[in-house]
């Protein structure tokens, strides 16, 4: 599953550089938004999605539209770095 960005984004940049997917940039009307293509919730290269955790807004969740499976996150992350 992809995360989201909801409109609590206070801009602080943290999320951006903690992505290792460079998945998350600049959007129009919402501050900052995570591109589900990229987005692995950081499977790959950390236990946990790093942006949920740095956030300070608790603004980042999950995007009900892109469901995944670990195994499906993984190949993502292969298919990003290979």
């Amino acid at each position: 599953m992809a995360l989201i960005i909801h409109e609590d984004c206070t801009a602080c940049d943290v999320c951006v550089l903690e992505c290792p997917n460079d998945a998350i940039s600049e959007g129009d009307g919402i501050l900052y938004v995570i591109d589900a293509e990229n987005c692995t919730e950081c499977v790959g290269a950390h236990d946990e999605p790093q942006c949920q955790l740095v956030c300070p807004a608790e603004c980042i969740v999950s995007d009900p539209n892109y469901q995944e499976s670990q195994e499906q996150l993984q190949a993502k992350y292969d298919r990003l770095h290979g």
